[in-house]
């Protein structure tokens, strides 16, 4: 399927009253799959999953893939007021879908486990890649207390969102970054974090409250998540450490886990063919 982001794009009101731009392929009534985006300055479900909302609907499912309030197209948020599972359900709801597959990056991930623990009569599977749900414990691998290197700089690229930080940026989150930090993409993220500038501005003033995203997640209801499950992490991840994933793999009794080589934190980007692959098999046959 070929898609532009102007074809894809949708907009709705919720009944919370936020405007929530999400981007659509595929139809009802296939099996919904909605993927989730990470936290950067600029991103976007058009920006985080482009290559993969065509390829996983050609494969028979309908794909949302939306901008949390906060990014995006979506309506400006207060980092310290977000709640994306909420708002996930009133997405859900005001497109009449009860029940959807959850494939989420980073803060993604972590709405999406948070809502497999509120809400696990909406969900059929669940994917993960880089969740966003700090160490909970003790680190055996990872870094120690403290904001990863990845993390700096993203906090660096939302105070300051030039094409020079936007390229620090790209590059901490990929491990090919002769490849994917190339000026065309630093320079079209830079635009769109600074077209933006009240949702960087939230984020900012949001960093006294847990940004890049608080932790919400009620670590002891984990272990109760029963769909299955798919978790995905680059080894090469400077943002989250794969131990992170490590953690869940112990925790979710139906889960698998799958450690890309050669990968940072956007799995969905620089191993696109094989993350498509993954996530269709799975959500096709477990």
């Amino acid at each position: 399927m070929t898609l532009t982001q102007e074809s894809a794009a949708r907009d709705v009101v919720l009944p919370s009253g936020a405007s929530i731009r999400y981007y659509e392929a595929g139809d009802t009534p296939a099996p919904t799959v909605v993927l989730l985006h990470g936290s950067g300055p600029g991103a976007t479900g058009w920006s985080n999953f482009s290559g993969n909302i065509g390829a996983i609907a050609d494969a028979g499912f309908h794909v949302l893939a939306p901008d949390m309030p906060g990014w995006g197209g979506s309506s400006a948020i207060a980092t310290q007021d977000m709640d994306h599972d909420q708002d996930l359900i009133g997405l859900l709801d005001t497109l009449a879908i009860d029940r959807a597959a959850l494939v989420g990056n980073s803060m993604g991930a972590h709405t999406a486990v948070r809502f497999a623990t509120l809400h696990p009569e909406r969900i059929t599977h669940l994917v993960t890649m880089g969740a966003s749900l700090g160490r909970g414990a003790a680190s055996l691998f990872g870094p120690g207390d403290g904001p990863s290197e990845g993390l700096k700089v993203l906090v660096r690229a939302y105070r300051d969102a030039s094409p020079e930080n936007m390229k620090a940026l790209v590059e901490i989150m990929t491990y090919d970054k002769e490849r994917f930090a190339t000026p065309e993409l630093t320079r079209a993220r830079s635009e769109a974090a600074l077209a933006r500038p009240d949702h960087l501005a939230n984020y900012v003033a949001g960093l006294a409250h847990g940004a890049p995203i608080p932790i919400k997640v009620d670590r002891s209801r984990i272990p109760d998540i029963a769909v299955p499950t798919l978790l995905i992490h680059g080894k090469d991840d400077r943002v989250l450490h794969f131990e992170v994933s490590l953690g869940l793999l112990a925790a979710i009794p139906n889960s698998r886990l799958v450690l890309l080589n050669r990968c940072g934190h956007w799995a969905m980007i620089e191993h696109a063919g094989e993350f498509n692959r993954l996530v269709v098999d799975f959500l096709t046959h477990a």
